[in-house]
């Protein structure tokens, strides 16, 4: 649809709330899009556990790089739950989670923190950690994470192919103007596995204080 103000016709899609894709409707496509990426390096980091000799390098390197991922995640589900909580009005009526999902989330925070930092304080002390049992930490976190974990996928998967399929999808305006919250949650996302590999680069040759 567009309108007449004065002689320049304007898309009325770009004065409509939510039509350029940001506020709590952005917030939750660049949550799922994040969850996605997360869904598939997580997958195969489960596969490097299966067969740990083998495949130990590999384990390094994606679980470094799950760094960048997993702060993006919980930023833009932390800002959702500071702008809801703090009376944000779009973000009001969007409405909270599930009780139970509300509850799962600062487990899944917890849990994927205690994984991710259990991790690479291995990498860094390397067998030798001294008196704190960080493996017995490690592997206890990611038990505790994959439970918690799997009714939060569960709860959310069938959510993600439309939401990062709106974003896919959707064609520039008549003018050839791109929604510039699109861009900006895909650059977040691109920043976010840049800063994970960056770390990975630097901290999987940490992987040879291992495989004595």
């Amino acid at each position: 649809m567009t309108v007449i103000v004065g002689r320049t016709p304007v898309d009325a899609s770009f004065e409509q709330p939510g039509a350029s894709s940001g506020g709590p409707e952005g917030n939750e496509r660049l949550t799922a899009a994040t969850g996605a990426v997360l869904m598939v390096l997580f997958a195969i980091e489960g596969v490097t556990i299966l067969f740990l000799g083998q495949l130990l390098t590999l384990h390094f390197f994606i679980g470094l790089l799950l760094t960048g991922p997993v702060c993006l995640k919980i930023g833009s589900t932390g800002y959702r739950f500071y702008r809801y909580y703090t009376g944000s009005p779009a973000y009001r009526r969007k409405g909270p989670p599930a009780p139970l999902l509300r509850l799962l989330g600062p487990l899944v925070v917890a849990t994927s923190v205690a994984v991710l930092g259990t991790g690479v304080a291995l990498a860094l002390l390397g067998r030798d950690t001294g008196p704190v049992p960080v493996l017995l930490l490690h592997k206890a976190g990611f038990i505790c994470w994959i439970a918690v974990t799997a009714v939060h996928v569960l709860a959310y998967v069938w959510r993600l192919p439309r939401l990062i399929g709106a974003d896919l999808r959707r064609r520039p305006a008549r003018h050839g103007i791109v929604a510039p919250w699109r861009a900006g949650r895909w650059s977040l996302l691109a920043v976010a596995l840049g800063a994970g590999l960056v770390v990975a680069l630097a901290g999987v040759h940490l992987v040879s204080g291992w495989s004595r």
